[in-house]
């Protein structure tokens, strides 16, 4: 996901075999600072939904009817809020798991006075499968997912065919998901699943230039200053 310090931070997405689906997360314990509990008690009410098992009306969670992009993991959110601010005209669902990082990206909806983010804290999966109404959205990010990068572990990897296939119906036609990753054998398999997906087109001759509204992180620019490549993959709902 977006914003990870170091590789043991990442946002964990796998498949499940016991549940026989993609999970978008493992649950571990983060340490809830001060301002981030603030946040959440003072701003949760108004920019968090709930998850409810039933579509959501975007019209009323925002307020206005605007194309709506969904982000799967938004770590602590600097990206999300950069994003947002970019785009004032369109609206944005993020999804993450992890409190303190809700906590921080309302801290960043406070600073930065933005209207158009909404967060829900639960399972991706489940959020997109019930409260994303298919043919809803104007496009999905997922930044940075965690690469599970040992062999014996590539399967619980979060971009694979069924999660694609989800994201996919839940994209109106001319709509994109646009992933991106630090890690080329991830990259190569992102280009691989969303290939195979008969909705999706690629808008690149192979991988994409990283579109000006993705901000480079601080984690990304320390890693393109050591060599490390990043690899952005755009595509578009035929």
């Amino acid at each position: 996901m977006t914003d990870q310090p170091s590789s043991d931070t990442r946002k964990l997405m796998f498949y499940d075999p016991t549940e026989h689906r993609i999970r978008s997360f493992v649950t571990r314990a983060g340490r809830l600072s001060t301002a981030q509990a603030r946040s959440i008690e003072t701003l949760g009410p108004q920019f968090c939904i709930p998850y409810t098992k039933a579509p959501i009306a975007l019209d009323e969670a925002f307020g206005r009817s605007a194309p709506t992009i969904f982000e799967i993991g938004f770590g602590m959110g600097e990206t999300s809020a950069k994003i947002a601010a970019l785009m004032p005209e369109k609206n944005f669902i993020g999804v993450e798991v992890h409190t303190p990082g809700v906590g921080s990206l309302l801290k960043l909806i406070g600073e930065q006075e933005l209207q158009n983010l909404r967060l829900i804290q639960h399972d991706a999966v489940e959020v997109l499968t019930h409260m994303i109404a298919p043919l809803s959205l104007a496009g999905a990010h997922v930044f940075f997912p965690d690469p599970w990068h040992k062999a014996r572990h590539n399967k619980r990897r979060l971009l694979q065919a069924p999660l694609v296939q989800l994201l996919a119906s839940r994209i109106a036609p001319g709509g994109y998901l646009h992933c991106a990753t630090d890690w080329q054998e991830y990259a190569e398999q992102m280009l691989a699943v969303l290939g195979a997906e008969p909705g999706l087109k690629n808008t690149a001759d192979g991988y994409a230039p990283r579109p000006a509204y993705r901000p480079v992180t601080k984690f990304e620019n320390r890693g393109v200053k050591l060599g490390h490549g990043v690899w952005d993959v755009v595509f578009e709902k035929v």
